[in-house]
């Protein structure tokens, strides 16, 4: 099963680096690098304002838990947002060449 997956980073070079990582390992079959976002949170029990960068990309569910593991070895977040959403249809081609792009 095919999955989109949302990542939040600290700035781009640190969604680069994700993204390459994962793409070199297969683990995902393309990122999407989304700059500038504003984001609004709790935190240690206060609320905080920050810029940061988004990760949008495509997966399959098998990987999920690989993905995961790789992802928080090198994010500087505590708690990393990586959260994944199934592709219920779409372009068939598209989505068989998501299988074959990862392992």
């Amino acid at each position: 099963m095919q999955m989109f997956f949302y990542i939040t980073c600290a700035n781009i070079k640190e969604a680069k680096k994700i993204s390459s990582v994962l793409v070199k390992k297969k683990l995902i079959a393309c990122a999407n690098i989304f700059n500038n976002i504003q984001s609004v949170f709790s935190w240690k029990n206060k609320v905080n304002f920050s810029k940061e960068v988004i990760i949008i990309g495509k997966t399959t569910k098998k990987l999920q838990k690989k993905m995961i593991s790789e992802i928080k070895k090198i994010h500087s977040y505590d708690v990393p947002c990586i959260i994944f959403y199934k592709i219920s249809s779409g372009n068939k081609d598209f989505l068989k060449w998501i299988s074959n792009s990862t392992r």
